[in-house]
Protein backbone atom coordinates (compact mmCIF):
# COMPACT_ATOMS: atom_id res chain seq x y z
CA UNK A 1 0.00 0.00 0.00
CA UNK A 2 1.56 3.35 -1.04
CA UNK A 3 2.42 5.61 2.05
CA UNK A 4 0.48 9.34 1.94
CA UNK A 5 3.59 11.17 0.52
CA UNK A 6 3.23 8.92 -2.79
CA UNK A 7 -0.64 9.19 -2.93
CA UNK A 8 -0.02 12.99 -2.62
CA UNK A 9 2.41 12.76 -5.73
CA UNK A 10 -0.08 10.52 -7.66
CA UNK A 11 -3.28 11.89 -7.13
CA UNK A 12 -3.50 13.31 -10.56
CA UNK A 13 -2.82 9.50 -11.95
CA UNK A 14 -6.08 7.87 -13.00
CA UNK A 15 -5.10 4.33 -11.45
CA UNK A 16 -2.10 4.11 -9.11
CA UNK A 17 -0.18 0.74 -8.49
CA UNK A 18 -1.64 -0.57 -5.99
CA UNK A 19 -4.76 -2.57 -7.80
CA UNK A 20 -3.71 -5.96 -8.61
CA UNK A 21 -3.01 -6.99 -11.40
CA UNK A 22 -6.37 -7.94 -13.94
CA UNK A 23 -6.98 -11.16 -15.81
CA UNK A 24 -8.88 -10.32 -18.87
CA UNK A 25 -11.03 -12.76 -20.50
CA UNK A 26 -13.41 -12.62 -23.54
CA UNK A 27 -16.86 -13.12 -23.62
CA UNK A 28 -17.09 -16.28 -25.00
CA UNK A 29 -14.98 -18.17 -22.35
CA UNK A 30 -17.18 -16.12 -19.79
CA UNK A 31 -20.42 -17.36 -21.05
CA UNK A 32 -18.80 -21.16 -21.39
CA UNK A 33 -17.73 -20.60 -17.64
CA UNK A 34 -20.75 -19.45 -16.57
CA UNK A 35 -22.98 -21.79 -18.31
CA UNK A 36 -21.00 -24.89 -17.22
CA UNK A 37 -20.77 -23.57 -13.51
CA UNK A 38 -24.70 -23.35 -13.48
CA UNK A 39 -23.80 -19.10 -12.46
CA UNK A 40 -21.23 -19.63 -10.32
CA UNK A 41 -18.44 -18.54 -12.12
CA UNK A 42 -21.01 -15.07 -12.46
CA UNK A 43 -20.77 -14.84 -8.94
CA UNK A 44 -16.81 -15.43 -9.23
CA UNK A 45 -16.75 -12.38 -11.82
CA UNK A 46 -18.71 -10.28 -9.53
CA UNK A 47 -16.47 -10.83 -6.37
CA UNK A 48 -13.62 -9.81 -8.55
CA UNK A 49 -15.48 -6.77 -9.56
CA UNK A 50 -15.92 -5.44 -6.60
CA UNK A 51 -12.84 -6.28 -5.36
CA UNK A 52 -11.27 -4.10 -8.53
CA UNK A 53 -13.56 -1.10 -7.11
CA UNK A 54 -12.59 -1.63 -3.36
CA UNK A 55 -8.84 -1.32 -4.60
CA UNK A 56 -9.18 1.63 -7.21
CA UNK A 57 -11.74 3.69 -4.90
CA UNK A 58 -9.25 2.42 -1.42
CA UNK A 59 -12.78 1.99 -0.22
CA UNK A 60 -13.44 -0.62 3.04
CA UNK A 61 -16.59 -2.68 1.10
CA UNK A 62 -16.20 -6.37 1.82
CA UNK A 63 -16.11 -7.96 -2.13
CA UNK A 64 -16.94 -11.41 -0.68
CA UNK A 65 -20.51 -9.98 1.45
CA UNK A 66 -21.65 -7.90 -1.72
CA UNK A 67 -21.14 -11.44 -4.00
CA UNK A 68 -22.43 -13.47 -1.56
CA UNK A 69 -25.21 -10.85 -1.36
CA UNK A 70 -25.90 -9.67 -4.84
CA UNK A 71 -29.02 -9.14 -5.14
CA UNK A 72 -28.83 -6.55 -2.65
CA UNK A 73 -25.64 -5.21 -4.30
CA UNK A 74 -25.72 -6.24 -7.95
CA UNK A 75 -27.65 -3.06 -9.11
CA UNK A 76 -25.23 -0.85 -7.33
CA UNK A 77 -22.22 -2.69 -9.38
CA UNK A 78 -23.81 -2.55 -12.78
CA UNK A 79 -23.97 1.14 -11.67
CA UNK A 80 -20.05 1.38 -10.98
CA UNK A 81 -19.33 -0.20 -14.11
CA UNK A 82 -21.50 1.82 -16.12
CA UNK A 83 -20.18 5.26 -14.87
CA UNK A 84 -16.63 3.69 -15.30
CA UNK A 85 -16.65 2.15 -18.57
CA UNK A 86 -18.54 5.60 -20.13
CA UNK A 87 -15.76 7.56 -17.99
CA UNK A 88 -13.66 5.84 -20.08
CA UNK A 89 -15.30 6.11 -23.96
CA UNK A 90 -17.34 2.91 -23.66
CA UNK A 91 -20.37 3.52 -26.30
CA UNK A 92 -22.55 0.94 -25.64
CA UNK A 93 -25.44 1.38 -23.27
CA UNK A 94 -27.12 -0.73 -20.83
CA UNK A 95 -29.59 -0.01 -18.16
CA UNK A 96 -28.50 -1.22 -14.72
CA UNK A 97 -31.69 -1.68 -13.49
CA UNK A 98 -33.07 -3.86 -16.33
CA UNK A 99 -30.22 -5.95 -16.16
CA UNK A 100 -30.56 -6.18 -12.18
CA UNK A 101 -35.03 -7.08 -12.40
CA UNK A 102 -33.84 -9.39 -14.95
CA UNK A 103 -30.95 -11.19 -13.20
CA UNK A 104 -33.11 -11.56 -10.25
CA UNK A 105 -36.24 -13.07 -11.99
CA UNK A 106 -33.94 -15.18 -14.16
CA UNK A 107 -32.43 -16.56 -10.46
CA UNK A 108 -36.57 -16.76 -8.73
CA UNK A 109 -37.43 -19.60 -12.27
CA UNK A 110 -35.05 -22.25 -9.91
CA UNK A 111 -37.68 -22.64 -7.99
CA UNK A 112 -39.89 -24.15 -11.09
CA UNK A 113 -40.65 -27.28 -11.47
CA UNK A 114 -38.33 -30.62 -13.66
CA UNK A 115 -37.25 -29.66 -16.33
CA UNK A 116 -38.03 -25.69 -16.51
CA UNK A 117 -36.05 -24.49 -13.29
CA UNK A 118 -33.01 -25.12 -15.48
CA UNK A 119 -33.88 -21.74 -17.52
CA UNK A 120 -32.70 -19.86 -14.44
CA UNK A 121 -28.97 -20.88 -15.28
CA UNK A 122 -28.61 -18.35 -17.80
CA UNK A 123 -29.58 -15.57 -15.57
CA UNK A 124 -25.55 -14.81 -16.20
CA UNK A 125 -26.90 -13.88 -20.05
CA UNK A 126 -27.60 -10.04 -17.72
CA UNK A 127 -24.16 -10.64 -16.89
CA UNK A 128 -22.84 -10.02 -20.27
CA UNK A 129 -23.34 -5.85 -20.90
CA UNK A 130 -21.48 -4.83 -17.56
CA UNK A 131 -19.09 -7.86 -18.16
CA UNK A 132 -18.36 -6.28 -21.37
CA UNK A 133 -18.19 -2.88 -20.71
CA UNK A 134 -15.83 -3.27 -17.12
CA UNK A 135 -13.26 -5.43 -19.45
CA UNK A 136 -12.94 -1.97 -22.26
CA UNK A 137 -12.96 0.25 -19.01
CA UNK A 138 -9.69 -1.34 -17.82
CA UNK A 139 -8.27 -2.01 -20.98
CA UNK A 140 -8.42 1.54 -21.18
CA UNK A 141 -6.90 3.02 -18.02
CA UNK A 142 -3.66 4.03 -17.86
CA UNK A 143 -1.02 2.71 -15.62
CA UNK A 144 -3.42 -0.59 -14.71
CA UNK A 145 -1.91 -3.84 -15.36
CA UNK A 146 -3.79 -6.20 -17.76
CA UNK A 147 -3.36 -9.77 -19.04
CA UNK A 148 -5.57 -11.22 -21.55
CA UNK A 149 -6.11 -14.97 -21.15
CA UNK A 150 -5.70 -16.17 -24.20
CA UNK A 151 -6.42 -19.95 -23.05
CA UNK A 152 -8.08 -20.92 -20.04
CA UNK A 153 -6.27 -21.45 -17.06
CA UNK A 154 -5.83 -24.28 -14.79
CA UNK A 155 -8.78 -23.66 -12.37
CA UNK A 156 -10.83 -22.69 -15.00
CA UNK A 157 -10.21 -26.21 -16.80
CA UNK A 158 -10.88 -27.94 -13.43
CA UNK A 159 -14.59 -25.91 -13.37
CA UNK A 160 -15.17 -26.93 -16.82
CA UNK A 161 -14.70 -30.71 -15.75
CA UNK A 162 -16.40 -30.58 -12.93
CA UNK A 163 -19.35 -28.49 -14.46
CA UNK A 164 -19.30 -30.86 -17.48
CA UNK A 165 -19.52 -34.04 -15.33
CA UNK A 166 -22.06 -32.06 -13.15
CA UNK A 167 -24.29 -31.14 -16.13
CA UNK A 168 -24.24 -34.41 -17.28
CA UNK A 169 -25.00 -36.02 -13.94
CA UNK A 170 -28.35 -33.85 -14.09
CA UNK A 171 -29.52 -34.99 -17.91
CA UNK A 172 -29.00 -38.07 -16.60
CA UNK A 173 -31.21 -37.86 -13.54
CA UNK A 174 -33.82 -35.99 -15.79
CA UNK A 175 -33.69 -38.80 -18.53
CA UNK A 176 -33.57 -41.47 -16.32
CA UNK A 177 -35.78 -40.39 -13.63
CA UNK A 178 -35.74 -40.69 -10.08
CA UNK A 179 -37.00 -44.17 -9.54
CA UNK A 180 -34.70 -45.45 -12.40
CA UNK A 181 -31.59 -44.17 -10.71
CA UNK A 182 -32.67 -45.82 -6.94
CA UNK A 183 -31.26 -48.78 -6.32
Amino acid sequence: MPNSEELDQNQDNEMMYYVEEQYIINTEKFVLLCFITMGLYGIWWIYKSWRFFKQKEMTDIMPAARSLLSILYLNFLFMKIYDYSKEKGYNPRFNSYALYIGFFIVNVLSYLPDPYWMVSNLAFLFLIPPFKALNYAKENTEGLLITEQPTFNGRQIALILVGTLLWGLIILAMVFGEEELQY
